[in-house]
């Protein structure tokens, strides 16, 4: 048997200078910070929670701060005594929960394809909802249309999957509002899944008060809003165009259609701000600063032909959760009328 001998290496190869690899690892997960804002989110979602809870249960509008309400964070009312506190909790617990889904939707999706991406960021803020949101830093490149794709639309499924089930189950707990009560200090308008639950639960319960009532009528108790904040986050979530979760669905299926209706998008907007809710303007700001923009992907190959049909589920959910006029009197007319009025 006979043993091959390598050849020797020729003068050049010996003096080649060595080759310098550089390994780039991963940022460490900040868990101790995503574990402090969801901490303090729950806490402001709970301080609001109560307040909302506090007003359904003595047949207020749960958006109501007029001089006889308790504010819109009662944070010494709601630490005063331990049971006031708990009355927030259905509201904290499932606005959370819906929240928390979209987001681990994106998140799971990114771990399935190798891309790095940071757990949710929470962030508490004494608002209306006690909380501006969530959101997840995706921090290396997506490798495909599809992996875009799935990632994209994972988010707005997961969450209005909660969402849903919660919605049909509160609005059936809802109750009518009560003759002589004050009308609130904000208007919830409804998409159109509150009147498909609604008509849902008129078949099943056909003697039910709330199959008989108008949505107009009816008081939301606070895991119903929740319900309707899950929803609307989802409608904001698929706006079809820049870097939210429906630009990327536009871009992974037809690249060459993100950059026009993106622009679409932000025509659209306008109208609806000056006739509808002014919040609408800011949204078209945010997209135009943006709506040019998106991920770095290979534009080869294509996504496949299931994740067409899932497209079209993610417009039919566009649809469905949609609400033009979110808040009833808040156009951009409306306001800049009461600001002459000196309202």
């Amino acid at each position: 048997m006979s043993e091959i001998i390598p050849p020797l290496p020729s003068a050049p190869d010996l003096y080649r200078p060595p080759i310098e690899v550089f390994v780039v690892q991963p940022r460490k997960q900040r868990y101790w910070l995503h574990g402090l804002l969801l901490l303090a989110t729950f806490f402001t979602t709970l301080v609001v929670g109560a307040r909302m809870q506090y007003s359904f249960d003595h047949n207020q509008p749960v958006f109501s701060f007029g001089d006889d309400a308790l504010g819109l964070f009662p944070v010494k009312w709601a630490f005063s005594q331990a049971s006031n506190l708990a009355l927030g909790v259905p509201f904290a617990a499932t606005l959370m929960l819906i929240l928390l889904a979209h987001e681990m939707g994106h998140y799971l999706y990114c771990r399935y394809y190798g891309v790095s991406a940071t757990l949710p960021f929470f962030i508490p803020a004494p608002t209306l909802i006690g909380t501006l949101g969530a959101f997840i830093r995706i921090r290396s490149p997506i490798r495909s249309r599809s992996a875009l794709f799935d990632i994209g639309i994972a988010g707005p499924i997961a969450g209005f999957v909660i969402a849903l089930p919660v919605l049909i189950f509160s609005l059936a707990r809802c109750k009518p509002t009560m003759a002589g009560t004050p009308a609130p200090d904000i208007t919830l308008n409804f998409p159109l899944i509150f009147l498909l639950a609604q008509k849902l639960l008129s078949l099943l319960a056909p003697a039910g008060v709330i199959a008989s009532v108008p949505l107009s009528r009816i008081a939301l108790s606070p895991v119903a809003v929740a319900a309707w904040v899950g929803m609307f986050a989802t409608s904001l979530n698929l706006l079809p165009g820049g870097q939210l979760d429906g630009g990327h669905i536009v871009f992974s299926i037809v690249p060459g259609a993100h950059s026009w209706v993106s622009r679409l998008t932000i025509f659209a907007l306008i109208p609806l701000a000056l006739y509808s809710w002014a919040g609408w303007l800011i949204w078209a700001i945010l997209l135009r600063i943006s709506g040019m923009r998106h991920p770095q992907v290979p534009p080869w190959p294509g996504v496949s032909g299931g994740r067409q049909w899932l497209g079209l589920l993610a417009l039919i959910m566009l649809i469905l959760t949609l609400t033009p006029a979110p808040f009833g009197h808040s156009s951009l007319l409306d306001v800049i009328r009461e600001f002459r009025s000196g309202g």
